[in-house]
């Protein structure tokens, strides 16, 4: 059962009209169990830091120069826009240019601030629709104000002016609310954005403003989706969603990233456990339904289903999640993880110029599809481009390893522990209750290798804590060169006592080959975090090429060999072959380059295409129709053009 937009709305509003303003419970916010650290705290290192001034380097350092809807863009007074929500890229900017020091975007971005700001009109309203006939819908606010939050914890000095203008526009936006003003289809999906921000002045600058601020929080809840109903078992989309409902926000994929952090968001201010409870059911379901092996789910528009050859928005692999923060969980730093390594490289050429709309599990062209399979998308859908299908993931594409980078590492809600909760090459500096500076350097190729080597100097103990993902088998700690002892970790957890100096510990992760499930009896492959996929030779052919930027091109990628193959799971050998140097290639996510592999028995099947330019389901029970061969999977990341998901028979 699918129920509609507007009969979600209204048990919520009953439920509000009940509870605000009439339970007599005191204005408060419910404290996070972990907090994030200041944008610039966490600095990436090794292989991370290449991909992020390979980013830089690409359309994330560029597009200001001359993208028309960066460039000349109405949020600066300039003519261009690409629809009445006015997201704009700041948000995405600010992490990019700060993490890689890249004066270019840095510069732009204060001028997109001061702007902004200077604009404020007396009513308290800011952005784009100043002094225009424009309409006024409040969601395009939101990512600028994520933009500008960040700008101050990077440069305190900002803020006393990004508060204040905040402020002002609190205030209208909370009389907005009350009218029933400002709030369209996509504002009502995405209220939770808002009340981070409203939350985050609540936890740092209340200024006596705490009603104001609950009241608003609790305005956005009332006029929005109500997102704890839509992760209710009874009314979730088990498969890909009907076209008859195609018109209800709430299924689409972007969205249901956003109402995943509603719930965590709502408890802050509900103090409801049931939020936190349906946070993690409606996680649970999504992935059941919709998930790939990549670790994100398929949704190209709405929410497609499990089929191999549906698609995922990029836009939507960047968006995180912060459950974690609030519920702490580990099944949510696992999946990021597991998204960020996987999914999110897969969606860009490997000097990120061109970037698709949709990636595809299986996917064995990039190119103008007629027909497709995207009921909802366009047949340029997952062609690598400067904008193909929308130019929304242009835009947004910069902020998802900036965004991983910076929720690297938390600390405890009393700020008296420090702990890593995605592994990968990093440096933090902080501070820590009791006026403790603590300096962590994590050395380390991961996930291209099982090992690594921390670093933490600090003025007096603490206890610092390490993620152990789920996948680990027989991990092992060695604390300042100590013989190696089994991890034990407590909700996913390593505790690790640091002492007043430096305290060194290497860790070392394994994990097995395992094999997932996947519709029509196919599998896919995992080790550690990595997804693993038979890397399809390709030729690529320029569709169009930018006046002003040759760089930024179209590219059509196309089978220059056969992908159509069955594989023996037994069969199946891990191969690592870690640089002699220690350093990797730049970019590691690009064919051939990554230093790890598998290898698999494999047989040539009949495997039809679907249209002309997509591969049908795997086959079930396929029959071999040629001699067996060791063919070579590679991590998802790295391809372009690829079968992730397999069908499977027995080697002879």
């Amino acid at each position: 059962m699918v129920r509609t937009f507007a009969s979600l709305l209204l048990p919520i509003s009953a439920f509000l009209s009940a509870a605000v303003g009439q339970t007599g419970r005191q204005p408060t916010v419910a404290p996070k169990q972990y907090l994030s650290l200041p944008l610039g705290s966490i600095r990436p290192t090794g292989w991370l830091y290449d991909q992020l001034i390979v980013q830089t380097n690409g359309l994330a350092g560029h597009e200001h120069e001359f993208y028309d809807y960066v460039s000349e863009t109405d949020w600066m007074g300039g003519p261009s826009y690409y629809s009445s929500l006015e997201e704009g890229e700041f948000n995405a900017m600010v992490p990019n240019g700060i993490l890689a020091n890249n004066s270019g975007i840095i510069e732009r971005t204060q001028e997109f601030l001061d702007y902004v700001l200077a604009h404020q009109d007396s009513t308290g309203w800011m952005g784009p629709e100043v002094n225009t006939t424009k309409p006024r819908y409040l969601w395009g606010r939101y990512p600028f104000m994520f933009g500008a939050i960040q700008m101050v914890e990077y440069n305190p000095d900002l803020t006393d002016q990004v508060v204040d203008a905040f402020y002002k526009f609190v205030t209208l936006a909370n009389q907005m609310l009350h009218n029933g003003e400002g709030v369209e289809a996509w504002t009502q999906t995405r209220w939770e954005d808002f009340v981070m921000t409203l939350q985050w002045l609540y936890d740092f600058h209340p200024n006596g403003n705490e009603a104001l601020l609950i009241d608003t929080m609790e305005q956005l809840k009332y006029t929005g989706v109500p997102w704890e109903e839509v992760f209710e078992a009874q009314y979730f989309p088990t498969i890909a969603t009907l076209s008859e409902v195609l018109c209800y926000r709430q299924w689409h994929g972007v969205n249901m990233a956003e109402g995943l952090k509603a719930l965590p968001a709502t408890y802050r201010f509900t103090h409801n456990q049931s939020d936190l409870d349906r946070a993690s059911e409606g996680w649970d379901l999504l992935f059941q339904y919709h998930g790939r092996p990549s670790g994100i789910y398929a949704a190209d528009e709405y929410l497609a289903g499990l089929e191999a050859a549906r698609g995922t928005e990029l836009c939507l692999v960047v968006v995180r999640s912060y459950l974690y923060q609030v519920i702490g969980d580990p099944k949510y730093v696992d999946r990021v993880e597991r998204i960020a390594y996987n999914a999110l490289p897969a969606e860009l050429t490997g000097d990120f110029w061109s970037r698709q709309y949709l990636q595809q599990q299986n996917q064995i062209a990039a190119k103008n599809m007629t027909p497709n399979p995207f009921p909802n998308d366009g047949p340029y859908s997952n062609v690598f481009g400067l904008e193909p299908n929308y130019p929304c993931c242009t835009v947004n594409h910069p902020q998802g390893w900036p965004k991983f980078i910076t929720n690297a590492f938390v600390t405890t809600a009393d700020q008296s522990s420090l702990a890593q909760v995605y592994l990968g090459p990093f440096q933090t500096k902080t501070t820590l209750a009791a006026e403790n500076p603590v300096t962590v350097t994590v050395n380390t190729i991961y996930p291209f290798s099982d090992t690594l080597n921390t670093t933490i100097t600090a003025a007096k103990a603490f206890t610092y804590y390490v993620r152990i993902p789920s996948w680990v088998v027989n991990g092992t700690i060695s604390i300042n060169g100590g013989t190696p002892s089994a991890v034990s970790p407590t909700n996913g957890l390593q505790a690790v006592q640091v002492e007043a100096g430096t305290t060194t510990f290497v860790l070392d992760l394994p994990a097995k080959i395992t094999t997932e499930n996947r519709p029509h009896g196919s599998i896919a492959v995992h080790r550690g975090p990595l997804h693993y996929a038979f890397d399809i030779p390709r030729t690529s052919k320029i569709l169009t090429q930018n006046g002003e930027q040759p760089l930024a091109k179209d590219l059509e990628f196309d089978a220059s060999t056969a992908w159509e193959y069955a594989i023996d799971p037994s069969t199946l050998q891990f191969v690592s072959k870690p640089p002699a140097s220690g350093t990797l290639p730049s970019p590691v996510f690009d064919s051939g380059l990554p230093p790890l592999s598998m290898t698999v028995t494999a047989c040539p099947i009949d495997w039809p295409v679907a249209g002309s330019t997509f591969a049908a389901s795997p086959p079930t029970q396929p029959t071999c129709i040629g001699a067996q061969k060791t063919i070579t999977l590679t991590p998802y990341g790295a391809t372009k053009l690829r079968i992730g998901e397999f069908p499977v028979f027995t080697a002879k």
